[in-house]
């Protein structure tokens, strides 16, 4: 183990988890990583080791077959995850954010039918809020659901879905107008649907199309898809939590947590690239000496380790705030933001001092390049995360009379 980022006060259990988590990434992630990143190979292999491991059932209750573990816990092992590759972390991520969801939101019924299963990785969730033309603005979505007898009829486009080729559930959000007078707030009448789908690409069922993979910078072997819905039919009893309207507060609800998921991964990648910078710098000689001895070098390894611990700190602040039952938005806002800009300056230090071989495909600095700016715009912009932050320390410190 590292002398940084590290978390007193876990037990034994926790301590367990971890440790195999980090030994599978040391030895079944690192190695490979880089290469199925070149090709944007989906990681088969890796995401059934996972799935042994179960990993896809971490916070999932033990009466629905996961292991009932904390926030922290999946945090810490998100940490671990991207350390080794960011886009493995994804894949477990948009699942688990589902199955949180469920657990939270979802009816006895939805609970009992989807949890067990999603526990084993049987079913792989995805989630949907995104459009093409709306990011952050999820009070401008389009995409609708309209009653017909027993079901709904869902119409739109929607864009951004991590998994959304491998899952075979998609939580939806969608403006649902029934039941919610003309002039209802937007996030008031929107509900979150269910969908079951078969995996794959093309139309996957009757009214639903994933059309493709989108080529990305970074983030590469995760597929991340558009969805297109079109007369696409729901059964009512696959309404989240059963009672349309709630659909806004659910997604909030699995995104806050999905930020303090983001904060881990970003602590990830900046260890990994810390790890990297510190070890080439003791390899790589200019002037007669490793270029570690040169005083220019050395601020730039205590600047990264120090940001790597900070952001560390922070994370783990925000989960076990969630955990506690807290009201967290405000420290899952400040971990990601943080994590996420750190994350991206301690990678661009190591590659820094990597010199012109960090520009080359063959060091592993130049894909962590490309991964990092994936951070500054999942789950929220920075600059959403700072108009959170601030309207949250203006409620905490309003001046009374």
């Amino acid at each position: 183990m590292s002398r940084l980022a590290q978390t007193h006060g876990l037990t034994d259990v926790q301590q367990e988890i971890l440790s195999t988590v980090r030994d599978f990434v040391d030895k079944e992630i690192i190695p490979v990583a880089t290469e199925l990143e070149h090709r944007d190979e989906y990681p088969q292999q890796i995401v059934d080791g996972l799935k042994e491991l179960g990993l896809f059932g971490l916070m999932i209750p033990e009466e629905y077959g996961g292991l009932g573990e904390s926030l922290l816990t999946y945090a810490l092992c998100v940490e671990e995850i991207a350390r080794g590759w960011m886009s493995v972390s994804g894949i477990i991520n948009t699942h688990f954010i589902v199955a949180y969801m469920l657990k939270q939101h979802g009816t006895q019924e939805q609970k009992d039918y989807f949890l067990p299963r999603m526990a084993l990785g049987e079913i792989r969730g995805a989630f949907s809020m995104s459009e093409p033309a709306l990011g952050s603005d999820v009070s401008a979505i389009t995409s609708k659901a309209v009653k017909d007898g027993d079901e709904y009829v869902l119409t739109g486009q929607k864009m951004w879905l991590t998994n959304g080729g491998t899952s075979s559930l998609v939580a939806v959000l969608v403006r649902s107008d029934e039941g919610h007078p003309e002039g209802t707030p937007a996030h008031k009448s929107m509900t979150t649907f269910l969908v079951e789908k078969e995996p794959g690409f093309g139309e996957v069922r009757p009214g639903l199309t994933i059309p493709g993979k989108i080529d990305k910078m970074g983030y590469k072997g995760v597929d991340t898809t558009e969805l297109i819905m079109d007369g696409l039919r729901i059964p009512a009893d696959r309404v989240l939590g059963g009672v349309t309207g709630r659909g806004f507060y659910q997604m909030m609800d699995g995104v806050e947590v999905g930020r303090v998921n983001v904060a881990a991964r970003g602590c990830g990648v900046a260890q990994r690239a810390f790890e990297l910078g510190v070890s080439y710098a003791q390899q790589r000689h200019t002037f007669g000496k490793p270029i570690a001895q040169h005083q220019a070098i050395q601020f730039k390894l205590a600047e990264m380790a120090t940001k790597v611990e900070a952001a560390h700190a922070m994370m783990v602040n925000a989960a076990r705030k969630k955990d506690s039952g807290q009201r967290n938005d405000l420290e899952a806002g400040m971990a990601k933001y943080l994590a996420s800009e750190y994350c991206k300056e301690v990678v661009e230090d190591a590659f820094r001092i990597h010199g012109g071989y960090g520009f080359s495909k063959e060091y592993e600095i130049e894909r962590l390049y490309r991964e990092a700016p994936m951070l500054l715009i999942g789950e929220g912009t920075a600059e959403i995360q700072k108009m959170i932050i601030g309207r949250r320390l203006l409620e905490e410190y309003r001046i009374q009379g």
